[in-house]
């Protein structure tokens, strides 16, 4: 089987007391969908997290590096490391691996001291963004975000919108579905939202 599992949306938003990332549910293989439960937003510290557009396995390996590296930096260091250097760190992983890449394009948020928010292609290159939008449902969502994102936005505020971008993906994009992980980081740090809260957002 040489098709991998693929397809999502997934969307990041600073705030200005922490940053949200969610992402659709649904793994497709070809035009067929495959599950409707795939988790694409990940811990990876107390205030850093990652989200993963792409090739499931990959996102998944790349996970578990991270959290390795983040453990050891910790025990090195002695403090967590910022989210600026988890993109560096993503960045440096996925550049030297770019003659056996990564099939993935990443979100790398979190609230160390600050929101902030990087997204970082497969070939390494490192972008800082207030709100950004990755995967194959992204021009669906960026069209909501560019419209109605503000400056100082509240963390609710931040979520309602990357709810609705997520949901204008869905209804647009074939490869795009299936229910929405939804995770924000503040100073307090990660939280992960369960269903019933979404719901009660989204009614």
């Amino acid at each position: 089987m040489t098709e991998k599992l693929k397809g999502t949306t997934t969307v990041g938003i600073v705030c200005k007391d922490g940053v949200v990332l969610a992402a659709d549910r649904r793994a497709s293989l070809g035009n067929m969908v495959l599950s409707e439960n795939v988790t694409k937003v990940f811990w990876i510290d107390d205030h850093l997290v990652l989200a993963g557009a792409g090739s499931v396995g990959d996102i998944l390996s790349l996970v578990r590096l991270l959290r390795a590296e983040a453990k050891l930096y910790r025990a090195k260091v002695g403090k967590e490391m910022s989210v600026k250097a988890l993109a560096t760190l993503t960045s440096n992983i996925l550049h030297g691996s770019r003659f056996m890449p990564y099939f993935g394009w990443f979100l790398i948020a979190g609230h160390t001291g600050k929101p902030g928010l990087y997204s970082v292609d497969m070939a390494g290159g490192v972008t800082e963004d207030r709100f950004t939008a990755a995967g194959s449902g992204m021009e669906f969502a960026f069209s909501i975000l560019e419209a109605e994102f503000k400056e100082e936005m509240t963390l609710e505020e931040g979520v309602k919108l990357a709810l609705k971008a997520i949901k204008a993906a869905t209804r647009r994009d074939v490869f795009t579905g299936g229910g929405v992980t939804l995770v924000t980081v503040t100073d307090e740090g990660y939280k992960e939202w369960s269903e019933e809260e979404i719901k009660g957002l989204l009614e």
